[in-house]
């Protein structure tokens, strides 16, 4: 039992190591409601925030004034950011890494018209127990209509709006007690001479869009209930 505990222990500090690189993980739209390889015990929580991927792209002929066009306003959007609580940066697709100014011109690239720059930044806003979808929707949309556009740079919204997590092996010891609790009352059921057998608790920590603003949480584990002394 001992090996075991250990052996567990240092997966879960692995994987709460690799999880504190990542400051925010996107649950994209295509998993909501269900998920079918998800066990029955989940844990419902608020997404910490409410992301969208935003196209800022400028159409200015001259090639190196169209490029200053779009650094003008890509530090714009990072001056506008640093002006709200609520309101942040972002790059890349499901994990997300902060946007600063060092990498403004690692995200320019030319856009498959002719003349066309473009640069992909997520902008995300925390959520609050408060929220609604509408309203932070609205908060994003409001800071986009703010930042100052350089030129004839846009800053274009048509891509959904997604849910990021951040942390998630925080919320490790509350799934094992539920799970825990769970299995303890379903093996009850079967009386004493039955055992119990829980496997994949090491696994990370999984999830699912459950509303509009909410998540589910679980561990892929497997319950097994057989009879004392079976093979």
């Amino acid at each position: 039992m001992r090996r075991t505990l250990f052996g567990l222990a240092v997966a879960v500090a692995f994987a709460t190591a690799a999880q504190a690189q990542v400051e925010t993980v996107v649950v994209t739209g295509e998993r909501v409601s269900t998920d079918t390889d998800a066990p029955s015990v989940t844990l419902t929580e608020r997404a910490d925030h409410l992301v969208t991927k935003v196209k800022v792209t400028c159409d200015t002929r001259d090639a190196e004034r169209r490029k200053d066009e779009l650094r003008q306003t890509l530090r714009g959007m990072i001056d506008e950011a640093k002006r709200t609580n609520s309101i942040s940066l972002s790059v890349g697709d499901e994990i997300l890494t902060d946007f600063t100014e060092k990498k403004i011109d690692k995200v320019m690239t030319n856009d498959s018209r002719a003349d066309t720059s473009d640069a992909y930044v997520v902008i995300r806003t925390e959520l609050n127990k408060d929220d609604t979808f509408d309203g932070a929707t609205q908060r994003i949309k409001d800071f986009i209509a703010r930042t100052p556009k350089e030129g004839r740079t846009e800053i274009l919204n048509d891509l959904p709006f997604n849910l990021g997590i951040s942390r998630t092996e925080r919320y490790r010891p509350e799934l094992i007690r539920k799970i825990a609790d769970e299995s303890k009352q379903t093996a009850s059921l079967f009386g004493a001479n039955y055992d119990l057998r829980i496997e994949g608790m090491q696994r990370t920590i999984q999830w699912y869009q459950s509303g509009p603003l909410d998540l589910a949480l679980y561990i892929p584990y497997t319950l097994t209930i057989s009879p004392r002394g079976g093979q």
